[in-house]
Order: structure tokens, then sequence, then C-alpha cells
């Protein structure tokens, strides 16, 4: 884990770590290994580009999180609620891609209702979610420009916020 001590729009980064990927399955692998961090009220930003595994990582974050229903694109629905199997915190998912309002539809979905009680993971939420709280967990996902395999990804999570201060992002 890399510690940093800069800020995000005036948020202070509490820490950062950057994993690579290999395959869809490492990905998935890598959403249940994060769910183990996660509790109620943590808001989790997804950006990559299309195709980049961010609905794979939704989904082991589902199984992580032991939620009821198989964790899919939410792109036409905008938004999946997963209720816990396990008395944990539901999953609400959201696909913010065709959300081009901005702030006014991401309150439409009164994702600021949801936050206390779930884990809430928005896909394409830059610049559309960031009001809802300080502390926040933004997993950016980028493809290996070159790589011999189509799948290798460069992961980078960045905690943000008090939340995060002394977390263990590299999952050691």
């Amino acid at each position: 884990m890399e510690a940093a001590h800069t800020e995000t729009a005036g948020v202070p980064v509490a820490a950062t770590a950057r994993l690579t990927v290999h395959s869809p399955d490492e990905m998935q692998e890598l959403g249940r290994a994060l769910a183990g961090l996660l509790r109620p009220g943590d808001l989790v930003m997804l950006t990559g580009e299309l195709g980049a595994g961010k609905t794979t990582l939704t989904r082991g974050l589902g199984e992580g999180l032991g939620v009821r229903g198989a964790v899919t694109s939410p792109t036409f629905v905008i938004a999946r609620v997963h209720p816990s199997l396990v008395d944990g915190p539901a999953l609400v998912h959201v696909d913010a891609y065709r959300l081009n309002g901005g702030l006014d539809e991401m309150e439409d979905l009164d994702l600021d209702v949801s936050l206390p009680d779930s884990v809430v993971v928005v896909e394409w939420g830059d610049g559309k979610v960031e009001e809802l709280t300080d502390d926040r967990l933004h997993v950016v996902i980028d493809r290996v420009v070159g790589a011999t395999d189509d799948d290798r990804r460069e992961v980078t999570l960045t905690g943000l916020g008090s939340r995060w201060e002394g977390a263990d992002l590299a999952l050691r």
C-alpha cells in the first residue's frame, strides 16, 4: 500500500494501492476481497472504459457481501438493489452511464437515503456522486496497453476521507 498525502476535490486521500489483474476471474476475486473491507454507508465509485471489468468487479463484491440476485449491469434500469442474505448491508448497484443530468438525475435515485444502510457502487459516477459523501472508495480500472493478453488490467484503489485512513487497500 502506498501512503498518499494529497487531496481530491478537497477531500484527503487516506489510502491508495495499485494492483494488476490478469483475468475476469481475478477481477471477480478482487471484488470478493474488497467486500471484506466494506461496511454500510460505503460509496464505491468505479471508473473504466466499456468492457474494463466494472460489472465483473461488482459481481465479486456482491458475492463477498452475500447478497441476493445475480449482479448484472444495470445500464437500462439505472439501479438495482440486492438485499443481503447474511444480515449484512444491501448492495445498491448503479450505472450512471446514461445519466446526463448530473446530480439532479442522481438525486432522483435517492442514493442519499440508501447510503447509510447499504454499500452503494456507482459505475460511471465521476462528477455525479461525489457530493453524496466525502468518504468514498474510487476504483479506476485501466487496460494495460501493449499487454499480450486482452484481460490484463491495472486497478488503482483510492480511499478518500477519514473512513479509509489506515485501510490496507493492497489487501494483504
